[in-house]
């Protein structure tokens, strides 16, 4: 990709998701997620009728009288973009590869967050930490992290989600909203690496759902799921390498692939219900604005409940 032709998908994601953020997500975004925590102010004197739970006991020692510690509603938030770019997120059978809608859905909710003045931080990974922007707001950070969304060329071809989420919870120190846009490929399978993958990745899932705001985003191709009737095919896995061919005219091997796909589908469900962490799943080649916009509508009304 030249720097015109980087900067014109830039500029038209910008576009595009300016448009979804104008018409519908502001409001849902603010009103699920703003509000939600105390941050401390100042001291001041006890008056009859504080909470007890509030006095400062080292303050009110050192001075002989009782202080207590006045805070503030919690207005700035930070959310935290964490996304998969190894090799499997460039796949594609549309128009668009998983890489270009992460892109698209990441520079939304980026959106929404600065428009409610809350800053926006992205992590890139692959098997490591490839790229870390810290929080900030205005938009020149957000147009650079949809370039980067866009453009970046991660250094490994690998998945590690147990390494993205430690090294987030080793650098965040306020609680803080993370959105993880991963494919789940290589973390949950059959397969005995998966199996040790998955046990890694749901330990650090409940981990990092305890300390934060955690939503897991499955992105997933159709492709994935079912194979085209196509004759005699060679797939090979982006990420390790490994060559597989298959007759894709025989019913029985289509069928195979599906059904192996969807056992790992209901595999991933399960563990990421075991962590108690929410998850969206989009389909690359369907609109992902109603089902963003429901799940915070949803959450909302979980909470006035």
């Amino acid at each position: 990709m030249t720097l015109t032709e980087l900067l014109e998908s830039v500029r038209r994601v910008e576009v595009r998701t300016n448009r979804l953020v104008n018409d519908m997500m502001v409001g849902a975004y603010l009103s699920h997620f703003k509000g939600r925590g105390m941050d401390f102010e100042e001291l001041r004197e006890y008056i009859p009728g504080d909470e007890v739970r509030d006095i400062d006991w080292n303050v009110t020692y050192r001075m002989g009288r009782p202080f207590v510690k006045r805070y503030r509603e919690e207005r700035e938030l930070a959310m935290v973009l964490a996304v998969d770019v190894s090799a499997s997120s460039a796949f594609g059978s549309g128009p668009r590869s998983k890489r270009e809608f992460a892109a698209e859905i990441g520079a939304t909710l980026a959106l929404s967050a600065t428009r409610s003045s809350d800053k926006v931080a992205l992590l890139l990974f692959s098997d490591q930490v490839e790229l870390y922007l810290p929080p900030r707001k205005g938009r020149k950070h957000i147009l650079r992290l949809i370039r980067e969304l866009l453009a970046f060329q991660p250094a490994r071809p690998a998945t590690s989600i147990p390494a993205a989420l430690a090294f987030l919870n080793h650098v965040l120190h306020r609680r803080s909203i993370i959105f993880l846009l991963t494919d789940f490929l290589h973390s949950f399978g059959p397969a005995a690496g998966q199996a040790m993958a998955g046990r890694d990745t749901l330990q650090e899932l409940g981990l990092t759902n305890a300390r934060h705001d955690l939503v897991c985003v499955h992105l997933h191709d159709p492709r994935e799921s079912r194979l085209p009737h196509a004759g005699l095919l060679t797939l090979e896995d982006a990420e390790t390498g490994e060559l597989l061919e298959m007759d894709t005219h025989r019913a029985a091997v289509r069928d195979a692939f599906a059904r192996t796909n969807a056992e790992r589908l209901a595999e991933l469900d399960r563990a990421l219900r075991r962590a108690g962490v929410e998850t969206l799943s989009f389909s690359t080649v369907e609109p992902f604005a109603p089902t963003l916009q429901n799940f915070f509508e949803t959450r909302r009304g979980r909470r006035r409940g």
